[in-house]
């Protein structure tokens, strides 16, 4: 597990190790905050009966979670000729001269896969026309200005994840026009939380003994998050399940797990009800081992 390696060295090292070892590797500032967006938008989608292949989606912000989000949104569907992204400097296009330094690769990269007509300026310009816009970068209030929000389409989707105070305050944003607002808080509706994401994943990934984590795997985890929250009612306040909705972990685990032997990554074999039942069975008596040490005093509350 990657933590806290600097962009853009996270994504070289990732992509490498990925590669080369023989144990799955995941980078949760990456891989985690891309899945459970993804989940998050599955859900919105539903809501707002949008199809992935049309949306236009913008990014606020160029480091590690957007990035990620872009590849696997790409990944899951989206067109990333539909997709704007913007970073300090404006946004990305393949005319920015700013970007031939080496160390801006990936900004590269994404400036010539995605933004066809290199539209230019400031951050405002990925908000005009967007059905979903992804903002990971300072925060708030007021990074994300209301005007901006107002010049998206009809039902539009906004994620303003910065901690611990988003871009824009969710009331503000839907003041303005937006139809569905997320954001990191605990205390407002729709948390954008990747511990929704990676304890399932690690589950799924260890109960096959899984070789890698593949972008696959993570889509698979997101589609299930979202078909959770899809059975207990999705609205424009619920896009995903809470974390206290303990149930969500087996299924999402055995997603994950049925997507890497379907891949070809597992060194073991099941039935997707026998996932669910062993990751349940796991987690149960995890739980009640943390407990037991609690209880010895092996463990210290805090």
């Amino acid at each position: 597990n990657l933590e806290d390696i600097a962009q853009p060295k996270c994504f070289y090292i990732l992509d490498e190790l990925r590669k080369d070892c023989k144990v799955p590797v995941w980078h949760d500032d990456q891989q985690g905050t891309a899945a459970v967006n993804l989940a998050g938008l599955y859900s919105g989608l539903k809501i707002t009966g949008k199809k992935i292949e049309d949306i236009k989606v913008g990014f606020f912000g160029c480091g590690a979670a957007n990035v990620a989000t872009v590849r696997i949104l790409i990944s899951a569907g989206v067109n990333p000729k539909n997709i704007l992204i913007a970073d300090s400097k404006g946004v990305l296009h393949s005319e920015r001269s700013d970007l031939d330094d080496v160390k801006y690769d990936i900004k590269r990269h994404l400036a010539q896969i995605t933004n066809p007509d290199n539209v230019s300026g400031g951050p405002e310009k990925i908000f005009e026309d967007a059905d979903v816009v992804f903002c990971y970068t300072k925060p708030g209030p007021d990074v994300v200005k209301k005007e901006w929000v107002a010049r998206m389409a009809k039902d539009a989707m906004l994620f303003a994840c910065a901690n611990p105070i988003p871009e824009i305050w969710p009331w503000e944003a839907k003041k303005a026009g937006a139809r569905i607002v997320a954001t990191g808080r605990s205390d407002f509706p729709n948390q954008i939380n990747n511990s929704l994401i990676f304890p399932a994943v690690f589950r799924g990934t260890l109960d096959v003994r899984a070789s890698v984590i593949t972008d696959e795997m993570c889509i698979a985890a997101a589609k299930t998050l979202s078909e959770c929250a899809e059975k207990i009612g999705l609205n424009e306040d619920y896009l995903i399940p809470t974390m206290d909705q303990t149930w969500v972990y087996p299924e999402v685990a055995a997603s994950v797990g049925v997507k890497a032997i379907e891949q070809g990554v597992a060194k073991l074999t099941a039935s997707r009800e026998d996932l669910v039942k062993m990751a349940e069975e796991r987690i149960r008596l995890a739980q009640e081992m943390t407990k037991l040490l609690m209880k010895e005093g092996l463990i210290k509350s805090l």
